[in-house]
């Protein structure tokens, strides 16, 4: 694997991780003021619908931006209202907009364009194009022949919708917010200590409010980046369950702006392996030892764990082993130079196992490999304010 090989993966990791990293923060400011918010998903799907339609409507992608951001805020405006202002349970009002985005859209796409749930392909103004920076190069066989600096520069830094620098910039911008800034710190205040808050004198429910609404603008971002940067129009559950990867990943960096940008680049890289390297060939040896490594691994974690960890991690080892054993014997038994000319031979690891990853990192994060992750004291828990 060369130098430009590395690169490419690297840039089809950050192009991956964007749209996960702006869920992923906007999770971060919803939760970290109390507001659990598992309709990430259907805000972003919604986005990704609105901001396609829209563009191809009108022609500009910019139009099409705020009308996908428009549509999650009227989404995280029924999540707050039914959360902070009604009281009601956080979670299924959450799983409620998921429902609601994925068959919307689909039912509004096929009444609007009638190709089946799917808008037509954007081209031109009607989608972001990548920026490419002074000095860049821009053709394939001038950047393999060029330096390895080069290679970098104009495969890895240049050559991004600005969505994918305006995503980057969220990262430090989200962080100086909450840490540095008295909105920040109030904020977070809320999400441990309401009634403390309140006692001070600061509206609790305008902040929960806030914090919903900057969720609402995040994922509006997400979603128009998938449709009209990622790919060049709408298609059906095209987020692909990336609202829930991103609150796995919160809880991976426990609930911090710059860890969550670590654990969205690791949930990226999965798919950016999935994106590049579909056709995955390793010697048997290596893939049995892969699966057998990961397997202890998980054993040896999951033993000092609660029970429940423990049956999920040692049911997730114990089908690991049992497929490296599986393989062990199958190739030895279809073989004629001997167990260990057998596990000589290549395997292509399926397609599937590699579409695969992101979830299997999901459940095992989820599972608390990743740590005890103890988020907001008093998130999910409506403020009912003391007369």
């Amino acid at each position: 694997m060369d130098f430009y090989v590395i690169v490419q993966l690297a840039d089809a990791t950050l192009r991956m991780a964007i749209p996960l990293l702006l869920a992923c923060l906007a999770g971060l400011f919803s939760e970290r003021a109390g507001i659990f918010d598992i309709g990430l998903e259907g805000k972003m799907l919604a986005a990704a619908f609105l901001s396609a339609a829209v563009s191809f409507a009108t022609g500009s992608v910019w139009i099409g931006l705020l009308a996908g951001i428009g549509a999650s805020l009227s989404l995280s405006l029924i999540h707050g209202i039914a959360s902070i202002t009604f009281r009601g349970n956080q979670l299924i009002s959450g799983v409620a907009i998921n429902f609601l985005a994925a068959g919307l859209t689909v039912v509004i796409a096929e009444g609007w364009f009638r190709q089946g749930g799917r808008t037509p392909s954007l081209s031109g103004a009607a989608r972001f194009d990548g920026i490419d920076f002074p000095g860049a190069l821009t053709r394939i066989r001038d950047k393999l022949q060029a330096s390895p600096g080069m290679q970098f520069y104009s495969e890895l830094v240049s050559g991004h919708s600005i969505l994918v620098y305006v995503g980057l910039i969220a990262v430090p911008l989200s962080w100086w917010v909450l840490y540095r800034t008295r909105f920040g710190l109030r904020l977070r205040a809320v999400g441990e200590n309401p009634a403390a808050v309140d006692t001070a004198g600061i509206n609790v429910v305008q902040l929960r409010f806030a914090a919903v609404l900057i969720c609402g603008v995040l994922c509006g971002i997400a979603g128009a980046y998938l449709s009209t940067a990622v790919q060049a129009g709408f298609t059906k559950d095209m987020t692909a369950n990336r609202g829930f990867i991103a609150l796995a990943a919160l809880i991976f960096a426990k609930w911090r702006p710059w860890h969550a940008m670590g654990a969205c680049l690791l949930f990226g890289l999965f798919f950016a392996i999935d994106n590049r390297f579909q056709n995955i060939q390793l010697d048997a040896l290596w893939v049995v030892v892969i699966l057998v490594g990961i397997s202890a691994l998980l054993t040896g974690y999951a033993l000092r764990r609660d029970k429940i960890d423990m049956l999920v991690l040692g049911g997730l080892s114990a089908v690991l082993t049992v497929i490296a054993l599986m393989l062990w014997g199958g190739m030895a038994s279809g073989s004629e130079a001997g167990l260990f000319g057998s596990l000589m031979e290549t395997v292509k690891l399926p397609g599937e196992f590699i579409q695969s990853l992101p979830y299997i990192l999901t459940v095992v994060i989820l599972a608390g490999f990743g740590g005890k992750a103890v988020g907001p004291r008093a998130g999910g828990e409506p403020y009912v304010k003391e007369r």
